[in-house]
């Protein structure tokens, strides 16, 4: 891999880690178009989304901040509680990564990859449309129970194509929750799953970047990070606008054209 399709594909996962449409789909459709290879195909795109774990962190840094703060406290208090739905909405991931990730990063390389990722992208946009028409009454805070079912919704998305941001965002709104509170719960909760992620494979010796490269892996990462920043602060105010539908269109055309060009 080259310098330059390295960074191509940082903003890529920049752009696409906070829009509702899919990062992981979009890399395997970036990765095609280019006509990159990799072998370690999990190494570079978590990586990429470690990248984008710390541009969230430097644009929620308050709320981030916030919770470090409050969550020392003797008395149980509001950011504990929210610590605590994090933790909640965390399980099915983790459930999911220990038990499916061969299945998962064999299916990053199965020859019918963007067909399956064209099919993820059209569900993403109905998750979309979805929540762009439901007119829930809507909650004051986001409970328990919504964060465990955001969470599952979480876990569902680790199919490539299937948009984390836009089915979490989606499923919160649906739930009758506000759009800036599901936004902000939606970027927060992946922080310690990508960390978790990134962990397991620096202790598990299976961080190789004899494929890739150092230079490379850096200028993908850099690229992402600031990208990723300039997506996080953008879609915050198109989610709190409302302004899913057009996401949702989008996401039907990638996936058609995701469809159709591996079937021709």
């Amino acid at each position: 891999m080259s310098i330059i399709e390295a960074i191509i594909l940082g903003i890529v996962q920049g752009l696409t880690e906070f829009l509702p449409v899919s990062s992981s789909g979009h890399l395997q459709i970036a990765k095609a178009l280019l006509g990159v290879e990799i072998e370690e195909n999990l190494v570079f795109d978590v990586t990429l989304h470690a990248a984008t774990v710390l541009s969230t962190i430097v644009i929620l840094w308050s709320e981030v901040k916030k919770l470090l703060a409050g969550i020392f406290s003797r008395h149980f208090n509001d950011e504990q509680a929210y610590v605590l739905k994090l933790v909640i909405s965390m399980i099915p991931i983790g459930i999911v990564g220990f038990a499916f990730k061969d299945y998962i990063n064999a299916m990053l390389d199965s020859p019918y990859i963007l067909t399956i990722v064209g099919a993820m992208l059209l569900l993403t946009a109905s998750l979309l449309a979805f929540a762009y028409y439901a007119r829930p009454r809507q909650k004051e805070t986001i409970s328990y129970r919504d964060s465990f079912i955001i969470g599952l919704s979480q876990a569902v998305a680790s199919m490539p194509g299937l948009s984390r941001s836009g089915t979490t965002i989606a499923t919160g709104i649906l739930l009758g929750n506000k759009k800036s509170a599901v936004a902000q719960f939606s970027f927060l909760m992946v922080l310690a799953p990508i960390l978790g992620e990134m962990l397991l494979e620096c202790v598990s010796g299976e961080m190789s970047f004899s494929s890739i490269g150092t230079l490379p892996l850096l200028c993908g990462f850099i690229s992402s990070f600031v990208v990723g920043c300039l997506a996080c602060k953008f879609m915050i105010g198109i989610v709190n606008k409302g302004k899913l539908i057009w996401f949702a269109v989008y996401c039907a055309l990638a996936g058609v054209v995701a469809i159709a060009s591996n079937l021709l």
